[in-house]
């Protein structure tokens, strides 16, 4: 997961303070530097700074990479399947090869060809990625496009919700919420959900450091609680803390 930003700067010193990452910058040329931020020794994930010149009117958001075994092929199904590629494949020195690619319902995501760098090595941790959602506005054909792209399994549970889940093999990652579950003013997106161990003690320090809640925190009996939060830049994520079943 990668966030882009507004202030670099500012979005370290936030994450930082509400997850204890550790952030490690790489130069990247004059004035511009690539953010690492580490947890426990490894990766959780990175940051970067809106080029308004390069990409105007693009909102601060986190964004979410899809590990491939190859950026090419997968970049060439996605746009036989009526997605689109926006950038790439392109290498990114000897870490990996990438594509920035939009899905046909308008959600825009990253694939990731691993060289030197893996992505993200830590999980079950607080402050990890443990799940996301995409928030779609067909979420029939989204369902259909990333199955045949990723293989994925998407179905709904055995709730009356409507709520459809994503598994990779034997592992659920996610899921694609019905249209009423959604906020019907945001555009396509996908939303990444940190694992934290107290959801209502994490979202009152991320308004601290100066946040916005945009939604709860709110429970599901036997799943989770959960709260959505925008960064002081406006970078929308979740906070996630799960429920004994």
């Amino acid at each position: 997961m990668e966030l882009a930003t507004t202030d670099q700067q500012a979005g370290k010193s936030f994450y930082s303070s509400l997850f204890g990452w550790q952030p490690f910058d790489t130069p990247m040329g004059p004035d511009e530097a690539y953010t690492m931020f580490n947890l426990n020794g490894g990766p959780v994930g990175a940051a970067y700074k809106l080029d308004p010149v390069k990409m105007p009117g693009v909102p601060a958001h986190w964004g979410l990479y899809i590990t491939v075994a190859s950026a090419d092929e997968t970049a060439a199904k996605v746009a036989a399947a009526g997605g689109t590629v926006c950038a790439g494949p392109f290498d990114v020195m000897t870490f990996g090869r990438m594509a920035v690619l939009q899905d046909p319902t308008g959600a825009t995501f990253m694939i990731w060809e691993p060289r030197d760098h893996q992505g993200s090595s830590v999980g079950g941790e607080v402050g990890t990625l443990c799940w996301a959602d995409l928030m779609s506005k067909d979420p029939a054909a989204a369902a259909k496009f990333y199955s045949g792209i990723f293989g994925w399994e998407i179905a709904a549970g055995k709730d009356e919700s409507g709520y459809l889940h994503i598994k990779n093999g034997e592992q659920f990652i996610g899921g694609i919420p019905p249209l009423h579950f959604q906020n019907p003013n945001a555009p396509p997106h996908w939303l990444i959900y940190f694992l934290v161990t107290d959801c209502d003690a994490s979202t009152a320090k991320a308004k601290e450091l100066g946040a916005s809640v945009h939604m709860g925190p709110m429970t599901m009996e036997g799943v989770g609680r959960w709260s959505v939060v925008a960064d002081p830049q406006g970078a929308v994520s979740a906070l996630f803390q799960a429920l004994p079943h």
